[in-house]
């Protein structure tokens, strides 16, 4: 371990790592490559709306990541301050959580945007789950179940669809296929699609009346394994609690996850990540807010993304409060849903803020961070203040 490691190893006890799904901050080099070229998730958000409120996140440095209307660049902030490039391929929830934690992926996961899914997963899936589908299309789910909803729950079949990102999504009406029957058949398709290298099954449950049809906090992801060690197994191997808020146990396939908390929404995980906080004297609080990305992002509705930013800003004090003395706050994201974006609804490549706050911080005295190379300077920080490893990958953030 470094010098700089040592010191964050004596100066925290607790760290809160904190992941606003989909907030990026802006288009990478290569985001021409996926489709995403304008992309900037807070940025246009903040000028679709005519700025936005965000007067905590804007005192650690938040304007100083990209334009942000409403939230000025502040060189005097409160916290250091960067954004941080993806090295992996994609733009996806699995990708980046794991490139966070110190596991980025040499190739990316495979997509099945253009033609669905082949007839050798789909025959499989039968096999193993005992139930047919209908779809097998790239889709908005919102859209989807409004136009198969009807005949699901008439024929009992499964609404199966993907999108550009590396996910086998089934939809089912919790009255017409109870959850535990819907868990069950992703499970099945977990063991079908590990081969294929497919990232995540997701569970979306639904209820509601044909044209009225609502989606659930009841949704599950069945991921895959990580390939190695993150940080999250480093620490709970040595000792160190680690809570997963969200979704995070779900994207680890809990791997490394000590404790699991369910939320139902960003409110609610706010509340949990705060309770957990104060319980925890040494350890990792994880946290997953998933509204911006599932709620408002891939809905394309920048007002309701601009409120569910504004609403985590005024919480952040509560957050701040309950790190305590010895805590350290690192908060980022995974990567784009520019709600703007009316190209498609799906994620866009981007850059991810990055704001690492403690007590020990002078008022006004935050660093900039620059622009890092990979998200798992994020993992590797975190590692060096709880003195674990090896890391393979990362840089730790000089605190």
């Amino acid at each position: 371990m470094n010098d700089a490691g040592k010191t964050a190893r004596a100066r925290f006890d607790k760290v809160l790592w904190l992941v606003l799904d989909s907030v990026g901050c802006g288009e990478m080099p290569d985001a021409a490559e996926y489709g995403d070229r304008g992309a900037n998730t807070l940025g246009n958000t903040a000028r679709a709306v005519g700025g936005l409120k965000l007067p905590n996140l804007g005192r650690l440095g938040l304007g100083n990541v990209t334009a942000v209307a409403g939230v000025p660049p502040r060189p005097a902030a409160d916290a250091h301050f960067g954004r941080m490039s993806e090295a992996s391929a994609g733009k996806d929830t699995t990708t980046g959580h794991w490139e966070m934690a110190g596991v980025p992926l040499d190739s990316a996961f495979a997509v099945f945007t253009d033609t669905g899914f082949p007839d050798e997963i789909l025959d499989a899936f039968r096999r193993e789950s005992g139930f047919d589908l209908i779809g097998n299309v790239a889709a908005s789910g919102t859209e989807i179940i409004e136009r198969l909803g009807p005949e699901h729950q008439r024929t009992g079949r499964l609404i199966v669809y993907t999108s550009a990102d590396s996910v086998f999504q089934i939809a089912a009406h919790e009255e017409t296929v109870p959850l535990p029957r819907l868990y069950e058949a992703c499970r099945a398709a977990r063991r079908v699609l590990d081969e294929h290298r497919v990232a995540r099954v997701i569970a979306r449950p639904f209820v509601g009346e044909p044209g009225a049809y609502k989606r659930t906090y009841n949704r599950a992801d069945f991921s895959m394994v990580p390939p190695r060690d993150t940080v999250l197994d480093l620490l709970l191997r040595a000792g160190v609690p680690v809570v997963g808020v969200g979704k995070i146990h779900d994207i680890f396939a809990g791997r490394g996850v000590g404790e699991a908390i369910h939320t139902e929404g960003n409110a609610d995980g706010m509340l949990r990540t705060g309770e957990a906080l104060r319980r925890t004297e040494r350890g990792l609080v994880f946290t997953n807010l998933v509204d911006f990305d599932m709620t408002y992002g891939h809905r394309r509705d920048a007002p309701g993304y601009a409120r569910a930013l504004e609403e985590v800003d005024a919480f952040l004090p509560r957050l701040l409060d309950a790190v305590g003395t010895r805590g350290l706050v690192l908060v980022t994201a995974d990567h784009g849903c520019d709600p703007t974006a009316g190209w498609s609804t799906d994620h866009t490549r981007e850059y991810v803020p990055l704001i690492a706050w403690h007590p020990g911080i002078a008022k006004g005295a935050g660093r900039d961070l620059g622009t890092r190379a990979t998200f798992a300077d994020v993992g590797r920080t975190v590692a060096d203040v709880f003195g674990v490893g090896p890391l393979e990958s990362g840089t730790a953030l000089p605190l």
